[in-house]
């Protein structure tokens, strides 16, 4: 986990610690990062997400309509899974450290969620090297695996992310000693 950042107030009597994800050069490749708290799909997200992105498809939004199709309920919109999948790994991983996201692959929801489960992720990183162009970034690619309450895989994607390398002077990150 990454080392927090220990700024002197100007009176030089408190510190304050800012969170941060993990520089480039923090990450380690074959190493599990396990992302909690997890967060309970409710019908609100479903709903809201669903009509926010224009995806009028009823196995989201039509209770009646669902009981008659193979699950028997309402699907959780997968999108709303990968997005939740991906924002529980933020704070661990790329809270303030991110350039961009580069992309994603392999996306894949082998189980399907449920209002009321309880999501949580994991994330491993299967590759990292500088980037050739950007000096002082590098290229992260993670794989991101999200389960429900009973261990079950509901999604699962590979994600390639531009990330800041760690800065070489003290007064660029805050201080920060890591």
């Amino acid at each position: 986990m990454s080392e927090a950042a220990d700024v002197g107030s100007d009176a030089g009597s408190e510190r304050s610690i800012h969170q941060r994800g993990l520089w480039f050069d923090e990450l380690e490749v074959g190493v599990r990062y396990v992302h909690t708290p997890g967060r309970t799909a409710t019908e609100a997200d479903n709903v809201l997400f669903t009509t926010l992105t224009m995806n009028p498809q009823a196995l989201h939004l039509d209770a009646a309509f669902s009981a008659t199709q193979p699950f028997g309920r309402t699907l959780m919109n997968s999108f709303w899974t990968l997005a939740t999948m991906v924002g529980l790994s933020v704070a661990q991983l790329t809270q303030g450290t991110l350039v961009a996201q580069l992309g994603l692959r392999e996306v894949r929801f082998p189980n399907p969620l449920f209002v009321g489960d309880t999501i949580t992720a994991e994330t491993v990183v299967i590759d990292a090297r500088l980037s050739r162009s950007r000096p002082g970034q590098g290229v992260a690619t993670m794989r991101h695996t999200a389960r429900n309450e009973q261990g079950r895989i509901v999604a699962i994607a590979e994600r390639s992310a531009l990330m800041w390398c760690r800065p070489h002077a003290p007064e660029a990150d805050g201080g920060a000693r890591a």
